[in-house]
């Protein structure tokens, strides 16, 4: 694999890895209810199911699930269904992660690790990202060196962006500015999220 390649699959990644949504959401959340220390378990659960993905398109899953639409219908429906419940829970949130943290209510690491994996993997924008974009990236990892870094390229991308995200929220000044709009950052993340259910949903 040539550098200017390696060059293109890391700024796609890095472009996916950007894009907003649930995943940059999940990752909020979880710093205004534990801390850097559960925001770090987000980011890096969340690039463990990254490197899954990319893990089977390079073993050619994408190539099935282009040519088996129910097989790809329900693994979207299946992050639809998950994208509404986390949708729905924060809707019904009834004082924002600031009530939590005031309550002595803390998030576990392993819980924000669990739901980072989730997001990623039940997340159908990443099985479609992966799919239409990623794939192309394939054809040129010959060797088991290149298959390697065509894998953990967008697992370290993922895991490096969301930890800035993460120590960025984590400062002071920051984290309170947040920890005040948390409510309110509780229903937009809310109403997001179930637009992007009925959104997969109305699109398959």
């Amino acid at each position: 694999m040539t550098l200017t390649i390696w060059l293109s699959l890391f700024m796609v990644c890095l472009l996916g890895a950007m894009s907003p949504g649930p995943s940059l959401a999940m990752v909020i959340k979880h710093n205004l209810a534990g801390g850097r220390k559960n925001g770090i378990a987000v980011a890096w659960a969340h690039a463990f199911g990254i490197g899954v993905y990319a893990f089977i398109t390079m073993i050619g899953l994408a190539v099935v699930l282009h040519n088996s639409p129910l097989v790809f219908e329900t693994i979207s429906l299946a992050g639809a269904l998950y994208l509404a419940y986390l949708g729905i829970n924060a809707l019904r949130s009834k004082g924002g992660v600031a009530a939590k943290l005031e309550s002595g209510e803390q998030v576990s690491v392993l819980q924000s690790a669990k739901e980072g994996i989730l997001i990623s993997i039940l997340n159908p924008k990443i099985a479609i990202f992966f799919i239409a974009l990623f794939s192309q990236f394939v054809a040129v990892g010959h060797g088991v060196g290149s298959k390697s870094i065509i894998v953990l390229t967008p697992f370290v991308v993922d895991g490096l962006w969301y930890t800035l995200i993460t120590f960025l929220l984590s400062s002071p000044l920051f984290i309170d500015r947040m920890r005040a709009k948390a409510q309110l950052i509780d229903r937009l993340s809310g109403v997001v999220l179930i637009l992007l259910a009925l959104r997969v949903v109305f699109t398959l």
